[in-house]
């Protein structure tokens, strides 16, 4: 089995600790690159599918994009428009399936920030943008075939608990609970089964962590 996770620094937080549990039962790659946004994820996936030297019998690709197209810049429109940004999901979808012809697909949507750090810095963010992001990807994923993995959903009710930053989930709780979230969407669609991970042991020293 072959699966290739692609996305942003939300992904980086994940990552290797799923390739740790799937270790013996399933190859995972992932670029060692910050995917960031769906412009760049265009632009750059068949380089990172020969950098990554996973080949064309990929058994799924799970991915996620959107944190940094709905980022608000100073003259306070989006990075990368709601509009465009559907494109974009599309012809992701439509790239994943050329590069990746045998490959199941899980979308995974973007997490909840803190909005409050961000009425005070000069980029903004606000999770009803997220929303509307996610809303627009998970419909055209789900049209093209794939599932979505709802980690906003997962964390909406008490994301402040797990961040690490005003962003990223890089804490031991919030490693835990996106990690565990993504093995178990991986272990269903290719009936696979990992290994348990001991978080107190992984994050034995690494008690104050932050994003980057």
């Amino acid at each position: 089995m072959k699966i290739v996770l692609i996305g942003d620094s939300i992904r980086a937080g994940y990552d290797k600790y799923v390739k740790m549990a799937l270790e013996g039962v399933a190859e995972v790659y992932y670029s060692k690159k910050n995917n960031r946004f769906t412009t760049q994820i265009l632009r750059h996936l068949y380089d990172w599918k020969i950098e990554m030297g996973c080949g064309d019998d990929v058994d799924l690709v799970h991915w996620n994009a959107g944190l940094w197209d709905d980022m608000i810049l100073p003259d306070g429109k989006n990075l990368v428009s709601l509009a465009t940004y559907r494109e974009n999901v599309g012809r992701i979808c439509d790239m994943i399936e050329i590069l990746f012809p045998k490959a199941k697909m899980i979308f995974a949507t973007s997490t909840p920030c803190n909005e409050e750090f961000f009425k005070t810095y000069h980029y903004k963010r606000t999770n009803r943008d997220t929303e509307l992001y996610n809303e627009a990807a998970s419909e055209v994923v789900l049209a093209r075939g794939g599932t979505v993995n709802d980690l906003y959903a997962l964390l909406e009710q008490d994301h402040m608990r797990y961040h690490s930053d005003q962003t990223h989930y890089y804490t031991k709780e919030g490693t835990r609970v996106i990690t565990d979230q993504v093995l178990r969407c991986l272990e269903d669609a290719l009936q696979i089964k990992g290994k348990a991970l001991d978080y107190d042991v992984l994050f034995a020293e690494k008690e104050d962590i932050v994003g980057l």
